[in-house]
């Protein structure tokens, strides 16, 4: 078994497609998630878990099916059969073989990451067993496209039809939280979403300790794939993958998806709700974690006491509508109403007499909008925002994490940082009121704006709180109202300022949606405030 190990280690280094596949692919990705993510303060620690589930996914869906689809096609697997060895060694040689050139792909990105500043990997041993255990799952998935494929050119349209789906949807390339909620459901029935968990855990989360059910996963799927290409198994071209046998079998691969896509539902875990690992991670702050921040009004988490203010108006800038969806501008009039006519004036207009037309009503009541923001009530609030309009806090813009879902401990270091900085920081304490909370809100719309993903979802808290503290309660509601009804307005030079701040990323040149997602924020810490929103 030691010779066909070597020989099949051979075969594949002389595969110049599988070499792209299984090296190059992990590289344009690695680099790709440098760029994409470069404004994070430390490089790449929150997508470990997606780049080595690409390298296993691009090893397992064209690299091992290509290297045995040709060798296949050139009679070696013909040869094979001809020595007295079984076909279970030899299939287990060639996926011990892969799973080498797996690991030293992953070794291939694990280190120029901690060469740029990623800090090493904090349980390094559940690391090795997390990607065992998604390279085994992937693999027995590579066993299978390469039963069913009869040429190379089939290998590539059906790693394709798996690969593709599985970075989008499954939660490898775009994240779990940025997905609408029919795609996270969805996602729970595709491996490459339980190899994420798993494998992020254990690089900056609590370890194995939180990732059982995505182990289990990963195994049920794996046994599947290996017991179904066993069954699939054939040793030359003449032989067709396509055969009713092999899909039935191919089908029972799948069927191992489903199990544990339905498994996921009846536990809770298809929404990516509380699903990180949650040993050593401490709260945010008290006041984010106390027992208040499940109640509808945020008074007990952001040093706000609603109920108790009264707040007398804003005028609604004709720019609102588009930003927060507030409600119609102050030049708008009502649609004329074309009711049904009744029975007589509908008689009378078929005999042609004339009909005198029915006075029409009286014009509405002009809307006293508020001329300052000292004078906003909360009457212009319900008139005027629509809450329900804003963009959902688990989406891709102005995402606010969910108060009871856990953090990372380099997430929640520099969140903290930011609550400090905040504290000391100039913009933030200069300037009329309703420049200052501007000035704030920018700390959170820059990183939202440059998707820093993970740290995004949270900076909103950190900048809520400092509002809440920073603000008197009917000063900061009627701030609020004004910034979200006017997002257009005020300096945005502070954006660039946030260089000083732990965060070091530099002002976005695109002012429009500064403003635009500041706005959004504003009016989402107001809806917390207020009641409009519901905390989650």
């Amino acid at each position: 078994m030691t010779y066909a190990f070597l020989i099949e280690l051979r075969l594949y280094y002389r595969n110049r497609m599988a070499l792209i596949y299984g090296y190059l692919f992990p590289l344009i990705f690695l680099v790709a998630f440098l760029v994409l993510y470069r404004h994070e303060p430390v490089p790449l620690v929150n997508h470990m878990g997606e780049l080595l589930t690409v390298t296993a996914l691009g090893g397992a869906c064209f690299g091992l099916p290509t290297s045995m689809v040709g060798e296949r096609e050139r009679g070696i697997w013909r040869r094979y059969r001809a020595t007295p060895v079984s076909t279970l060694r030899l299939v287990l040689t060639a996926v011990a073989a892969r799973y080498l050139v797996l690991l030293s792909a992953a070794l291939l990105q694990i280190v120029p990451a901690i060469l740029l500043g990623m800090p090493f990997p904090e349980h390094i041993a559940g690391l090795w067993v997390a990607f065992t255990f998604v390279s085994f799952a992937f693999l027995g998935l590579g066993l299978v496209i390469a039963m069913l494929a009869d040429t190379v050119p089939a290998v590539q349209a059906l790693g394709q039809s798996i690969f593709l789906p599985m970075l989008i949807i499954g939660g490898v390339a775009v994240r779990i939280e940025s997905l609408p909620e029919w795609a996270q459901h969805l996602s729970a029935f595709f491996p490459g979403r339980y190899a994420v968990e798993a494998i992020q855990g254990t690089v900056n989360g609590s370890g194995l300790g939180e990732a059982g059910f995505s182990l289990l996963a990963l195994l049920l799927i794996g046994v599947a794939g290996c017991f179904a290409s066993a069954k699939m198994f054939r040793w030359d071209t003449r032989e067709r993958g396509g055969t009713r046998r092999g899909k039935v079998w191919a089908g029972a691969a799948l069927a191992a998806w489903v199990l544990v896509g339905v498994l996921a539902e009846g536990t809770g875990r298809a929404l990516p709700h509380g699903r990180l690992p949650a040993d050593g991670v401490a709260s945010l702050t008290d006041a984010l974690r106390s027992p208040g921040a499940e109640t509808k009004n945020l008074s007990n988490v952001y040093g706000t006491q609603a109920d108790s203010v009264t707040i007398d108006s804003v005028t609604v800038a004709e720019h609102a509508a588009d930003s927060v969806g507030v409600g119609a501008e102050p030049g708008d009039s009502p649609p004329e109403s074309s009711g049904p006519q009744s029975d007589a004036e509908t008689a009378d207009a078929v005999s042609g007499e004339a009909v005198e037309a029915p006075p029409p009503p009286p014009p509405p009541p002009p809307i006293d909008y508020p001329d300052s923001w000292e004078e906003v009530t909360m009457e212009d609030i319900d008139r005027d925002i629509r809450f329900d309009a804003l963009p959902y806090d688990q989406g891709l813009e102005a995402p606010v994490a969910a108060l009871d879902e856990p953090m990372y401990p380099d997430i929640e270091e520099t969140i903290r940082c930011v609550l400090y900085d905040l504290e000391v920081w100039p913009p933030a304490w200069t300037g009329d009121p309703v420049q200052r909370a501007r000035n704030v809100l920018y700390v959170a719309a820059v990183p939202d704006m440059y998707q820093m993903s993970g740290i995004e979802r949270w900076v909103p808290h950190a900048v809520f709180e400092h509002l809440g503290n920073a603000h008197p309660e009917d000063e900061l509601i009627k701030v609020l109202y004004w910034i979200a009804a006017n997002p257009y307005e005020g300096e945005v030079s502070a954006a660039s300022r946030l260089t000083d701040m732990c965060l070091r990323i530099g002002g976005p040149d695109d002012t429009l949606m500064l403003q635009q997602r500041t706005g959004w924020y504003a009016a989402k810490l107001l809806g917390r405030i207020t009641g409009h929103i519901e905390v989650r």
